[in-house]
C-alpha cells in the first residue's frame, strides 16, 4: 500500500526525534550530546530515505529549554553531532525545527500546532504536505502529521496510539528501521 503512494523527490519526510531518531530518556530530556543515542538501524534508515525524499525535516518539542534545563545552545550541538553522525554515513537532515515553548503556553509552534510544519513552508516553498510524510512516536506528532494534511505513521514498539486513535494514523511500525524496509 505504501508503495502506491510514488514517493520520489517531490516528497519530503517529516521526522520526530526523540523515541524516533534517538532513544527517549523517559521523564527526562536529552539535554547534552553525551545522553543522544541514536534508535537501532535508524541512521541507514535516514541514509535510505535520503536516495527517496526531496526533504527531511525534523520537527521536535523541546520544552526542557522552555524549563531552564537546558539552553538553545546545548540543543544546537545536540542536532549538529547528529547531523554529522547522518551525514557521515551519506545521508542528510536538510533542517531542524524545534518548540522551546512549555506546553502550558498552547504555542503554535508547539506539536500536535502545525507551527513548524509552516515554517518548513515558508523555508522550502517547494515543500507540498500532501506529498509529505509525518513519521512520530506520539499522538501529537500523528496530530500534527494530519492538522497539516500529511500522510501519518506512528513509529513505536508499543502499538497502543495506533489502536486507539486510527483516524490520525495511517500507517503503524515498530520503528523508523522497519518503515525503510518497506519503502525501499
Amino acid at each position: 500500500m505504501l508503495k502506491s503512494l510514488k514517493i520520489d523527490k517531490t516528497w519530503t519526510l517529516f521526522l520526530d526525534r526523540d523515541g524516533v531518531i534517538n532513544k527517549r530518556i523517559v521523564d527526562d530530556y536529552v539535554l547534552r550530546v553525551e545522553q543522544f543515542e541514536f534508535l537501532p538501524g535508524v541512521v541507514d534508515a535516514i541514509v535510505a530515505f535520503s536516495k527517496m525524499f526531496n526533504r527531511i525535516v525534523v520537527v521536535t518539542n523541546q520544552q526542557g529549554i522552555g524549563k531552564g534545563m537546558m539552553t538553545e545552545s546545548d540543543l544546537h550541538e545536540i542536532h549538529s553531532a547528529m547531523r554529522k553522525a547522518i551525514e557521515a554515513k551519506g545521508g542528510k537532515i536538510d533542517e531542524v525545527y524545534f518548540c522551546p515553548d512549555l506546553k502550558e503556553k498552547k504555542s503554535l509552534y508547539r506539536k500536535p500546532n502545525i507551527g513548524m510544519a509552516l515554517k518548513a513552508k515558508k523555508q522550502f516553498a517547494d515543500i507540498n504536505f500532501k506529498k509529505s510524510i509525518m513519521v512520530g512516536d506520539s499522538l501529537s506528532d500523528m496530530q500534527f502529521g494530519k492538522r497539516a494534511g500529511m500522510i501519518t505513521v506512528f513509529a513505536n514498539p508499543n502499538p497502543h496510539v495506533a489502536k486507539k486513535y486510527p483516524e490520525f494514523v495511517d500507517y503503524y511500525f515498530e520503528g523508523l528501521s522497519d518503515f525503510s524496509e518497506v519503502l525501499k
